[in-house]
């Protein structure tokens, strides 16, 4: 994701996005993943999605926060992240020294979320070496880099994968520019090594363009995607991606405005969209600012434990 989006835009898109107003089908538990949750308590709403910046912060934060009835104010836990490399032939990806230790960590940063019912999801996106998600010249180019995701994901007992595509840097290094197959290719791979896991695409780059105009039984092998600018309101435009799947929301926990984010969470559910993205959380009690989201959400406070 980019630091100049996470950090500055949050207002680059000024188009906002009015949906007919219909009845949320959308339940906030997660569809795949093998975790089962240790709580009876549930929750009616959109499905709650929180990155976790972990160069900086603890990823099991997520867990601590719940709703009145004890069920979890979050459902799915993102990763952020791990990169894809150029080693000289082909994309590999790699682990930087934190992401590689929240990994290693996963008996007190995944296991206990997964206990609790939450899914553990892994964001991969470019790292300024020319190999990304839009540009693999070969279907079994993008089948072989989906074989090493679905390995990181069996290893590491995780729920799924995050697609981004930024800071790729295409080109660089004598790699192939974007073309429309690649994350075509790569979706159906992850799909096919990993039926029962989390695949969710963050809205942005050559990856977004290609998937806008493609055909619907690729987006229908997503589970989740959303709006990647924050602080706006815009669904993503993914044929096969109905509106339960569909963030339009895009929140930065840490530089979105807090009556900005309770605006954003009452045209989710008034809109009747499935899932509500929020990036950037902290450590420490944001149980204020994540109690006003859930409050519109779910009907319930949040409180931190």
């Amino acid at each position: 994701m980019k630091k100049s989006i996470k950090f500055g835009i949050v207002a680059a898109i000024a188009a906002m996005v009015a949906a007919p107003l219909v009845p949320s089908a959308a339940t906030a538990a997660p569809t795949a993943g093998a975790a089962p949750a240790s709580t009876a308590a549930t929750k009616s709403g959109p499905t709650s999605i929180a990155y976790v910046e972990v160069n900086n912060d603890q990823l099991a934060n997520v867990g601590r926060y719940q709703l009145a009835n004890g069920a979890n104010a979050f459902d799915v836990a993102i990763i952020f992240a791990a990169n894809i490399n150029w080693n000289g032939s082909k994309a590999v990806l790699y682990n930087n020294d934190k992401v590689q230790a929240t990994l290693d960590a996963a008996a007190t940063q995944i296991k206990p979320l997964q206990a609790k019912g939450i899914k553990v999801s892994l964001s991969i996106l470019g790292n300024h070496q020319g190999a990304g998600i839009a540009n693999f010249p070969t279907q079994a180019a993008a089948s072989d880099f989906a074989s090493q995701v679905a390995a990181t994901v069996t290893k590491y007992g995780l729920d799924g994968v995050d697609l981004d595509d930024e800071y790729a840097d295409y080109g660089t290094n004598g790699t192939p520019q974007p073309n429309q197959q690649s994350i075509g290719w790569l979706i159906t791979a992850l799909r096919a090594q990993m039926p029962s896991k989390l695949i969710s695409f963050y809205d942005i780059g050559p990856a977004a363009s290609s998937l806008s105009s493609s055909s619907s039984t690729i987006g229908s092998k997503l589970d989740y995607a959303w709006n990647p600018y924050y602080g706006t309101y815009s669904a993503p435009s993914i044929p096969g991606l109905s509106k339960s799947k569909l963030s339009p929301a895009a929140v930065d926990i840490q530089n979105t405005a807090q009556s900005t984010a309770v605006s954003l969470a009452s045209r989710t559910v008034a809109d009747g969209y499935g899932v509500f993205m929020t990036y950037n959380l902290p450590g420490g009690d944001k149980s204020a600012y994540v109690s006003a989201m859930t409050q519109k959400l779910y009907g319930q406070a949040a409180t931190y434990r």
